[in-house]
């Protein structure tokens, strides 16, 4: 019993050191860039069929790095939901999206690499569903309605869809933004998590509320 369970310890602290190795290869260089042998080098491992043994495919070792971050978030975003209640104004909402995420981050330590990591597969077509649903989203699609129609009733859908998508990428893009500058040691006047998810929640909540200039879409002529 006691040789199983050390046995057990080693493989779950090989695959630790593997989803280290990958996430930081996969930040620095893209998930098409690095090789499971690089990564089986990088993460100390003699048998450079490591990462296939443990993980399988490329695509199944980019969702276990993934998982490991997003359950953790999703965890957090329930306490703050908890802790928070009733939604009273857009910002509410905003920071529902924001503070999960960099609470996160914050609690890594320096230097971080999944911010940069979730860009690298966010821009990634065949792999950005893998992490964007579930790090990203803070209501379910049924929420997320209701709280539209509660706030911002005359959003149309088309204006939606685009505001969701410019709100991910404020926070994928400027949550790079401060992981780099703080793993280069940037003086922490110039960013830092903190300012980071105020700053953010105040750009999210400006951008839900701004002015809807343009005509809704027409459909084309047959």
């Amino acid at each position: 019993m006691a040789g199983r369970r050390v046995r057990e310890e080693q493989v779950e602290a090989t695959r630790e050191a593997i989803l280290d190795a990958a996430e930081r290869l996969f930040a620095e260089y893209g998930v098409h860039t690095v090789s499971n042998r690089q990564i089986s080098i990088a993460a100390g491992q003699g048998n450079t069929g490591a990462v296939g043994y443990h993980f399988g495919t490329k695509t199944d070792l980019v969702r276990a790095i993934a998982r490991r971050h997003t359950a953790v978030i999703a965890e957090i975003r329930a306490r703050i939901l908890a802790e928070s209640g009733e939604f009273t104004c857009v910002r509410d909402w905003a920071a529902s999206s924001v503070r999960p995420v960099i609470e996160h981050l914050a609690s890594l330590g320096t230097p971080t690499w999944f911010a940069r990591f979730n860009a690298q597969v966010s821009a990634d077509p065949a792999l950005f569903q893998i992490v964007v649903e579930d790090s990203l989203m803070s209501s379910s699609p049924q929420q997320l309605r209701d709280l539209l129609d509660r706030f911002l009733p005359d959003l149309p859908p088309e204006v939606i869809t685009m505001r969701m998508l410019m709100a991910r990428h404020l926070i994928v893009q400027m949550c790079v933004e401060t992981e780099r500058a703080l793993a280069e040691g940037a003086p922490a006047t110039r960013l830092n998590w903190d300012d980071t998810a105020t700053d953010l929640t105040d750009a999210i909540a400006a951008l839900w509320e701004a002015p809807v200039s343009r005509h809704p879409a027409r459909p084309r002529p047959a």
